[in-house]
């Protein structure tokens, strides 16, 4: 088996684990009393993510590795697990608001607004980068350019009224 499909069999590992995580606590935050905002493009998001894994898959199983990309997309692990680590059972790949519920303001989100969208847009851009892939990284980070201002869009709303809703609760 070629470094490339090892590298590719551990990213879909993790992925399918991720969304795994993200149902369950996306149930427990319903159960809560949560609700989910921006559904409406999560569809896309799945699929966009879903085309790219396939795509490395297809084009880069058997790829030589451009280890300096491979490093800077390992490194953005590391800030994935801060990211998990920071939201806890919060963390969820939709758009989900529970009502009454701080934002979170530790790790990564103390310093950035967005942190787990500009891991993946790394993401997106470096695995093919390190797979000797150039045209794909460029293809699916726009796309994903295009994806994520919808759903910054939608989660943007989402949080403004939240935060105006605890800002007039008795």
């Amino acid at each position: 088996m070629s470094w490339a499909a090892i590298i590719l069999a551990f990213v879909t590992l993790q992925r399918l684990g991720e969304l795994a995580l993200a149902r369950r606590n996306t149930a427990r935050l319903l159960e809560r009393g949560a609700i989910e905002v921006g559904a409406g493009h999560y569809r896309l998001l799945v699929l966009l993510h879903a085309a790219w894994l396939i795509s490395l898959w297809i084009f880069g199983w058997d790829r030589e590795i451009y280890w300096l990309a491979l490093a800077a997309f390992a490194l953005l692990q590391g800030l994935r697990l801060w990211v998990l680590a920071s939201l806890g059972s919060r963390w969820t790949t939709r758009i989900i608001v529970l009502p009454g519920a701080p934002l979170i303001a530790s790790g990564p989100y103390r310093y950035v607004a967005h942190p787990n969208y500009a891991i993946v847009a790394g993401e997106i851009a470096l695995l093919p980068l390190a797979l000797n892939l150039p045209w794909l990284a460029l293809l699916f980070s726009v796309l994903n350019g295009i994806v994520l201002r919808l759903r910054i869009r939608a989660e943007a709303r989402a949080l403004a009224a939240s935060t105006a809703r605890l800002a007039t609760a008795p």
